[in-house]
C-alpha cells in the first residue's frame, strides 16, 4: 500500500471515530457582525450554518435591519434627509483551515493537502439604514494569491398591507442567482455547506447550479405576502470579476446578451412542530461565448424545490431538516456548435439533490446527502481529458456526501465530510480514458473555521 493510500485510510478511520465520539449539546455560529448588531446569539438565525431558522429567514427578508445597538440618528425634515446608522462598523472575519485527501492521488500530484488557511474572508454585513442592509464578502485566496468579491446581497425592505394581510417587499442587488433566496434547498446556500478546494469535481453543471455565481450582477424585487406566499424577479447582466469595462467577452464562456431574467415563487406553511416550503425557480440566458456579438447559445433552467423541518420536543427540541431540489436545463448551443465545441445544438442537463440533517440542539449536526446529474451525451462538449474529462462524452455523475459538524463555541466550527462517487463524468471505471475510476475521487475533507 503506497503512502497516499495509507494516509487516506488512517484519516478515514480517524474521521469515523471522531463522529462516533462526539454527541449531544448546544450552540452554533454565523456572521458575527449580525450577532453584534442584533444582540442575539448566532443560533437565533441558524441551526447549522448556513441553514436559517424561521427568525433567520425573516431577518434576511427584512433587509438585515433588525438591531439592538445604539444608533446615530437624525430626524428627517422637509428639506433635510434623516439618518439611522450603527455606531459600530459591521465587520466580521473568517479564517478556515482545511485538509483534503482523495482515495487515489491525482497523477503527478501530492495527496493529502493542507490549506492553512483555505481562505480569509472579510464580511461587511449589517444594517445600512432603518430599511436597508448588506451581506458583502471579500475573500483572499492564498493559492491564487488574489483578493476578490465572493458574495454580494444588498437589499432594501419595507412593509405594507394587501388584502388585509401583511406584505413585506423589497429590492435586491446580488451577484449570485439563488443567492437572494431565503431557503437552503436552492444551490448557493444548499448542501453541501462546505467543500474542498483540492479534490477533483464533476465537469458538468447547469447555469443555476452555481455556474454564474460571482460572474453576474443582478437587480431584483421581491415580496412575501401573509408570511406564506413569496415571489422574486431579478434581471442579471454579465459582471466578470477581474475584467476591464466595458467588457469585450474574450476569455469568458458566458456573456449575457441583453438581460437574463431569474424568477422564484414559494409557499411556506407552519403546522405545529412542522414546517414546509415548496417552490419553483428558473432562469433564461442568451449568451455568446468569448464575445459580446455573433452566434448565441440559449439556456432555459426550470427547477422545483422543497424544504421540511420538524422540531422534536420529546428530544430537547432537537430538529430534523430535509432539502431537495431538481433542476432541468434545456440549451440550444448554436455558438458552441459553430465553434466546433459541440457535436449538435440541442442539449439537456438535469440535476437532483436530496439531503437530511439531524441537529442535536444547535451544537452538533449530521447530514447525509445524495446527488445525481445526467444529460445529453456529446463527446465534443464533454471531451476526453485525464482526471477532469469524460471518455464517452457523458456528463453524468452520482454519489453521496456525509458530514458532521461541531461548534464548541458559537464562532468556531469543526467539520468532517466524506464524498463518495458511484459515477464521475459519465463512468464508474476508467471514466476519463486514462485509467481513473469514479471512486478514486472519493474524498475526505476536514475543516476548522474561526469567525470573529
Amino acid at each position: 500500500m503506497n503512502s497516499a493510500k495509507r494516509l487516506y485510510k488512517v484519516f478515514a478511520v480517524a474521521a469515523a471515530l471522531a463522529v462516533i465520539a462526539i454527541l449531544p449539546g448546544r450552540s452554533a455560529f454565523a456572521i458575527t457582525s449580525f450577532a453584534r448588531q442584533t444582540g442575539l446569539p448566532c443560533s437565533a438565525c441558524h441551526t447549522m450554518p448556513p441553514e436559517l431558522t424561521p427568525f433567520g429567514r425573516a431577518f434576511k427578508l427584512n433587509g438585515y435591519t433588525l438591531t439592538g445597538l445604539p444608533q446615530l440618528t437624525a430626524k428627517p425634515a422637509q428639506q433635510r434627509s434623516g439618518l439611522t446608522v450603527a455606531r459600530e462598523l459591521p465587520v466580521s472575519i473568517e479564517i478556515p483551515f482545511s485538509f483534503t485527501a482523495t482515495s487515489t492521488a491525482v497523477p503527478g500530484t501530492q495527496n493529502g493537502s493542507f490549506s492553512i488557511p483555505q481562505e480569509i474572508g472579510l464580511f461587511f454585513s449589517g444594517a445600512v439604514s432603518s430599511h436597508a442592509g448588506t451581506f458583502t464578502q471579500i475573500t483572499y485566496d492564498p493559492r491564487a494569491d488574489h483578493i476578490s468579491l465572493d458574495m454580494e446581497d444588498t437589499r432594501y425592505a419595507n412593509r405594507t398591507s394587501l388584502g388585509g394581510k401583511d406584505l413585506v417587499y423589497g429590492f435586491d442587488f446580488t451577484t449570485a442567482p439563488t443567492g437572494e433566496d431565503l431557503w437552503n434547498d436552492t444551490p448557493v446556500w444548499g448542501f453541501p455547506w462546505i467543500g474542498s478546494d483540492a479534490a477533483p469535481g464533476p465537469m458538468a453543471a447547469t447555469l443555476l447550479d452555481g455556474t454564474l455565481t460571482d460572474d453576474v450582477g443582478g437587480v431584483g424585487a421581491y415580496a412575501m405576502w401573509n408570511d406564506h406566499l413569496y415571489g422574486d424577479v431579478t434581471v442579471y447582466r454579465t459582471a466578470h470579476l477581474g475584467a476591464d469595462q466595458p467588457f469585450d467577452g474574450a476569455g469568458f464562456p458566458y456573456n449575457i446578451r441583453g438581460t437574463a431574467p431569474y424568477w422564484r415563487a414559494a409557499w411556506q406553511q407552519t403546522m405545529g412542530n412542522n414546517y414546509l416550503e415548496v417552490g419553483t425557480y428558473g432562469m433564461h440566458v442568451v449568451s455568446s461565448p468569448n464575445a459580446v456579438s455573433g452566434p448565441e447559445d440559449t439556456y432555459t433552467d426550470l427547477a422545483a424545490d422543497s424544504q421540511y423541518e420538524r422540531i422534536l420536543p420529546s428530544l430537547a427540541n432537537d430538529t430534523i431538516s430535509v432539502h431537495t431540489t431538481y433542476i432541468h436545463e434545456r440549451s440550444d448551443l448554436l455558438a458552441t456548435y459553430a465553434a466546433g465545441s459541440a457535436s449538435f445544438t440541442a442539449h439537456d442537463l438535469s440535476t437532483y439533490r436530496l439531503d437530511g440533517t439531524y441537529h442535536w440542539g444547535n451544537k452538533y449536526g449530521a447530514t447525509l446527502g445524495y446527488f445525481k446529474t445526467w444529460g445529453t451525451v456529446d463527446p465534443l462538449l464533454y471531451a476526453q481529458d485525464p482526471v477532469d474529462g469524460s471518455a464517452n462524452g457523458d456528463p453524468g455523475n452520482a454519489g453521496y456526501t456525509a458530514s458532521f459538524s461541531w461548534w464548541p463555541v458559537q464562532n468556531i466550527e469543526m467539520a468532517l465530510q466524506y464524498t463518495g462517487y458511484t459515477t464521475f463524468n459519465g463512468g464508474s471505471t476508467n471514466y476519463d480514458g486514462a485509467g481513473r475510476n469514479a471512486s478514486d475521487n472519493n474524498a475526505i475533507y476536514a475543516r476548522v473555521w474561526f469567525i470573529f
